[in-house]
């Protein structure tokens, strides 16, 4: 039993020291327990079919095809138009979306589903990514206790009271306590988040910012407008016109009598009345080209909101390298909007920034050409090799027509937990199935999609909580906790449970904590005279009380993503949990 505590002192003085990764960690406690004579070797691998592990490989991949397929982005694009730039207000619709959302889906799922998206929104605003990742794990985790379908403890607490006659808790009787609990984790990052959290950029955003470093040498570029020409316009301009006469380029252009966007133009398409076209300028240029053609002028972007959208495109600068094809001849003579279906925007060539005229020129080794289109457009540009990109192309080309499959999986997924009796890593990995099964995500990129990361970290900390059950140490520390107690106030005995369940699933994972508490505590509270249901159901919720170290499966996907340390959830997750416990006590108390 002393070999017990002394591994998970270890353990816990690894985590906070940060002398080796925590999956590393989670992988040498694996390999120790059996060593010490805790485990034998089958109880030390266990971890890897547990239903913990094997659903969140299989919330993983269904978050990877809705990703991979726009889906995220559509939902959060009106919330991020809605934030702007404003930390707070990103943080504070953010969290509601995900901690609602983490309530049908896992915090784990949640989480994953929405690691792209925050990435892209850390990108275009700025914010370090820090700033977003951990109040996004929080909300997470507590979404996941406004339902008995939202975590792993509370999935598990009616099986744990049956061999009791207890009075099973329906899929909403924890939705109070959860409403509060969400409602305490946004207010404390909205008002805290920017003095607790990290400010380190991290590659994300460092990678944004080296984006806008390129934007300032073509400082007359810039930004988009979406146009339309009355259908009783007058003049019918071309494309080249209007960027030679007023340095406006038109990078997109619907007709009125086409339902086809064409991105982007030929240089000689003509834009005819009742036509809208997308276009970057400044605004002075852009307001001298409205008056003379008499387009309407809109700084949102309404028929192209999809296309154009960060997620399907973007701006991209790429060099023309020696023994390019493209070396000595023009733009207009390879047809460069037309094969490669970008948009030139700018020439660079021995600091001098060309804007006009882009098709006459003839390329030489060394020029820049700044470009808009899709991403997807210049992954394949870049197989070519005839120009090599200044900056990494880490956007992920996304696939929205297979948008409504993934959402249908995920559907079947959500609809098999709720609905049916079967185990929850059984709805999900059909789900997860089903993504692979309707084309949305191939089998190589499902697997790639995984963390492995996380769940080593999770399947390595899973066998010494069943060495602290098996051997008794678990039992015998919260024996002598409650007998310690020694019949204490109704309050003061749920206060003690949830601070004995928030210590436990720091160590022994949420589930290894509900399943090593709720016997004691049930007869505890029969002994003390207190709902014995109401004693398990704190369990059950301050089993997701994790915020001070990075030991639960959502604050260990986000540590990686966000750079975090150790030391960053301990100074931001200790304040935390402490209003997580007072608040879940009061409501419980109060409510039930």
């Amino acid at each position: 039993m002393l070999l017990v505590f002394a591994v998970i002192a270890a353990v816990i003085f690894l985590f906070v020291t940060e002398w080796l990764r925590v999956d590393m960690v989670a992988i040498l406690t694996m390999i120790s327990l059996p060593m010490l004579g805790l485990v034998d070797g089958r109880t030390a691998f266990a971890g890897f079919s547990s239903t913990a592990v094997i659903s969140i490989i299989a919330v993983i991949i269904l978050g990877r095809g809705l990703d991979h397929t726009g889906v995220i982005g559509q939902v959060m694009r009106p919330l991020v138009l809605l934030a702007g730039n404003s930390r707070w207000r990103i943080v504070a619709l953010l969290s509601l979306t995900i901690g609602f959302l983490a309530s049908v889906m896992h915090a784990i799922g949640a989480a994953v589903l929405f690691l792209p998206t925050l990435r892209r929104i850390s990108r275009q605003t700025g914010l370090p990514l820090p700033q977003l990742l951990m109040p996004m794990g929080a909300a997470a985790i507590l979404g996941g206790t406004l339902s008995l379908v939202g975590s792993s403890p509370l999935i598990m607490l009616n099986d744990l009271l049956a061999p009791f006659n207890l009075a099973p808790f329906n899929l909403f009787s924890v939705t109070p306590v959860g409403l509060a609990l969400v409602a305490v984790g946004i207010c404390y990052f909205v008002l805290l988040g920017g003095w607790l959290l990290p400010r380190d950029k991290s590659d994300d955003a460092r990678s944004a910012h080296r984006s806008v470093d390129t934007l300032k040498y073509y400082s007359r570029l810039g930004v988009l407008f979406e146009l339309t020409l009355p259908a009783d316009a007058r003049r019918a301009p071309k494309v080249d016109e209007i960027c030679d006469a007023y340095l406006v380029h038109v990078v997109a252009l619907k007709t009125q009598d086409e339902r086809v966007k064409v991105l982007p133009p030929d240089r000689d398409a003509t834009v005819s009345p009742g036509s809208v076209v997308a276009v970057y300028g400044i605004a002075e240029q852009v307001a001298q080209a409205a008056q003379a053609y008499g387009f309407t002028v809109s700084r949102e972007l309404h028929t192209f909101a999809r296309e154009l959208s960060s997620a399907l495109s973007g701006v991209a600068e790429a060099v023309v390298p020696p023994r390019s094809k493209f070396i000595g001849r023009s733009l207009q003579e390879i047809r460069f909007r037309h094969n490669y279906l970008v948009a030139p925007l700018a020439l660079y060539r021995q600091e001098h920034v060309y804007y006009t005229h882009l098709g006459q020129r003839r390329l030489q080794v060394g020029d820049a050409i700044l470009m808009h289109g899709a991403w997807e457009q210049f992954q394949r540009f870049r197989q070519t090799r005839d120009l090599i990109f200044t900056h990494s192309l880490d956007h992920e080309v996304l696939h929205p027509q297979k948008a409504g499959a993934a959402v249908a999986c995920f559907a079947l997924s959500t609809a098999l937990v709720i609905f049916t009796s079967l185990s929850l890593p059984v709805c999900l990995m059909a789900g997860a199935f089903g993504m692979v099964l309707s084309g949305v995500l191939s089998l190589d990129e499902a697997y790639r999609g995984v963390d492995w990361r996380t769940v080593f970290l999770l399947a390595g900390l899973i066998p010494l909580g069943l060495a602290a059950q098996q051997t008794g140490a678990a039992a015998w520390l919260a024996g002598k906790l409650m007998a310690w107690l020694d019949q204490p106030p109704a309050f003061l005995l749920l206060l003690l449970i949830a601070a004995l369940s928030s210590a436990f699933t720091l160590v022994v994972s949420n589930v290894g904590a509900t399943v090593l508490l709720v016997p004691l505590v049930v007869n505890l509270a029969q002994d003390a005279g207190l709902d014995p249901r109401l004693a398990a159901l704190v369990v059950g919720l301050a089993a997701s009380n994790s915020f001070m170290l990075p030991t639960h499966q959502v604050n260990a996907l986000y540590m990686g993503a966000g750079g975090y340390r150790s030391l960053d959830f301990i100074k931001a997750g200790t304040p935390l949990s402490v209003l997580v416990l007072l608040v879940l006590v009061s409501v419980v108390y109060l409510v039930y």
